[in-house]
This record gives C-alpha cells, sequence and structure tokens, in this order.
C-alpha cells in the first residue's frame, strides 16, 4: 500500500469536523497510488477520497483545485475539492497539503476493449476543449527541461543497448527545444492510465489524478494514453483499440498534418517520461516497505517497440 504519511483516527476525526460532512465511519489507505497518500473516507454525509500531496510544488495547488472546478463546471465527472465551512478547499493534515474529494462512482478497467478506449479518446478531446478557453496554465514539472536532463544522467549507468535508445531521443527533445512544434496546445492531464480512470460498463464515470496536470501539446496527452490503452499482452500497439481512441479524440478535434508528423516521436517522448520517473522512484524506494514501485523496464520495451509505428492519426478534414 502506498501510503508515505500515515494518518491516524483520531486526526482525521479532528480534520472532519471542519467539513459538513457528518460522522466519520470508516477510512483506509489506498493501493496503487506512487506519489501522494490517498484514503477512501466513508462518512455520514457521503464517500470521499483524502489526499495528501507528497510531490511537487504546494504553490500549484490552487492551479489544480482551479482546474477540477472548472471541469466540473464542463459536466466532466472529475473530483473537484470541497470546501469546508469556511469555504476553503485546500488544507493542511500531517504536515502534509491536503484536499477532501468526492469519491467517484465506477471501476478501473483492467482488460479494456474498443469501446473503453474510444470514450478516453473522447473524454480527452472534451478535456482540451474546456481548457483551451480559459486562462488557466501552469508549466509540468516533467518537461522537456527535465526530461533531457534526467535521460542524460541515466546515460552513465545504463546498458549500452538503452544508451543507444536514449540517445536519440535526447537529441530530439533537445531540438524540440530550439524549435518549439508548432501544436495545439491545452491543459492536459498527463497522466491518463487505466488505474486512473472509473468506468460503469463503457461508460465512463470519472477520472482521477491531476497532479501531473499542466499546459502542453494535447497530443502528448493522447500518446501517454495510447502507450497504457492501447497495448496487447506482447506489449505492442493494438490496431482496432489505439485506432478507437483516435477516433474517438478526433470525433470533436482531428488531428493536424503537423501532429501526425510528430505522432512516432510523441509516442517515444511519452513512452521516455514515464520510463524516467519509474525509474527514479526505483532508485529512491529500493528495499523500502510498503510502497509501490512500478516496473521501468515495461516503458523502456515500449521505447523499443516504438522505433516503427505504422498506425496513423484520422486528419481533421
Amino acid at each position: 500500500m502506498s501510503v508515505f504519511t500515515p494518518v491516524s483516527r483520531e486526526q482525521l476525526d479532528a480534520f472532519l469536523a471542519g467539513f459538513e460532512v457528518g460522522r466519520l465511519i470508516d477510512f483506509q489507505g489506498i493501493d496503487g497510488g506512487s506519489e501522494n497518500s490517498n484514503f477512501f473516507v466513508s462518512c455520514i454525509g457521503g464517500e470521499f477520497v483524502l489526499t495528501l500531496i507528497e510531490r511537487g510544488d504546494p504553490q500549484a495547488l490552487p492551479f489544480f483545485v482551479e482546474l477540477l472546478d472548472c471541469l466540473h463546471q464542463a459536466g466532466l465527472a472529475v473530483p473537484y475539492a470541497v470546501a469546508d465551512r469556511q469555504g476553503n478547499a485546500l488544507h493542511q493534515l500531517n504536515g502534509k497539503q491536503a484536499l477532501l474529494q468526492p469519491r467517484l462512482a465506477g471501476q478501473h478497467v483492467e482488460r479494456p476493449d474498443a469501446a473503453h478506449c474510444e470514450a478516453v479518446g473522447r473524454w480527452l478531446a472534451q478535456l482540451h476543449a474546456a481548457t483551451r478557453v480559459t486562462s488557466l496554465t501552469r508549466q509540468s514539472e516533467r518537461g522537456l527541461a527535465w526530461m533531457r536532463a534526467q535521460a542524460s544522467e541515466q546515460l552513465a549507468r545504463q546498458p549500452a543497448s538503452t544508451v543507444a535508445l536514449l540517445q536519440p531521443l535526447i537529441e530530439l527533445i533537445g531540438g524540440w527545444q530550439q524549435q518549439v512544434p508548432e501544436l495545439p496546445r491545452a491543459v492536459l492531464h498527463a497522466d491518463l492510465f487505466r488505474d486512473n480512470v472509473m468506468f460503469d460498463g463503457h461508460h465512463l464515470s470519472g477520472v482521477i489524478d491531476f497532479y501531473n496536470a499542466a499546459s502542453g501539446w494535447a497530443l502528448y496527452d493522447v500518446a501517454i494514453a495510447v502507450n497504457d490503452w492501447c497495448l496487447d499482452q506482447a506489449g505492442a500497439l493494438e490496431p482496432r483499440r489505439t485506432r478507437a481512441l483516435l477516433a474517438g479524440y478526433a470525433a470533436l478535434r482531428g488531428f493536424t498534418p503537423t501532429e501526425q508528423a510528430c505522432w512516432p516521436d510523441m509516442l517515444r517522448l511519452a513512452a521516455l517520461r514515464f520510463w524516467l520517473s519509474r525509474q527514479i522512484a526505483a532508485e529512491r524506494h529500493a528495499g523500502q516497505a510498503g510502497v509501490l514501485v512500478k516496473d521501468p523496464g515495461h516503458f523502456l520495451q515500449l521505447l523499443q517497440r516504438h522505433q516503427t509505428v505504422e498506425i496513423r492519426l484520422p486528419l481533421a478534414l
């Protein structure tokens, strides 16, 4: 269970006393998180998720609160922050910034089909449409500069085969930093994996964990999602699900020719980002009990797979 900062019942009782949620019934840590401490919280007034922020800039939390409120107002099922009796959405608990949010209905889908993937693509397009018309903006903590620096640092302690994969990407990132591709931008979820999406049957009932959200290329968000939702058992892109996700997105916004040209590189960039974060976490938490460390090798294999990409984007008419 990935709970980095434990919370006692007495501490939680005192915390919840400031909200109109009724008496605490029960709570438990949530399995699967790798960056923040999360708890399911049952109260007389409903079901909630308590998140203690373990990583990142605390000054960015107002951005997350405003983003989730924007998406909630746009009709997207997201865990907006619950305000206390004084109207405050941001709190402190056990020395950490804390958010209390409604628990969304539905279940995670471990084996998605094409209909699930189409719904994910459509949801991403709705997210990007809702945020393009706002003033919301935030620089990613794990953007191009971070990826280039971390990948370069990894070169000294990786085998030759991994270095051969990393070096072209480091050069690509350097080129993109000097001449930024003209790609559509929006606020991105930037972590739309299966464990962050809830479904009720084939109805997408909610999306959680926006703590990597930042301004960026919309195509990068699509690549992150495809790299998790659309792989077959061998770790390659499964054509039917991949095309379904891309079609779901393109039903609301067709892709541009520039995005088409950047698509294979964007898939590799998305794989690199999560290989790096998992590799860093594996090194940092090696041997630490109670912390979920996800396999970085999965994304290294995906980098290798993405040396050739045959599935193209559906272009705007």
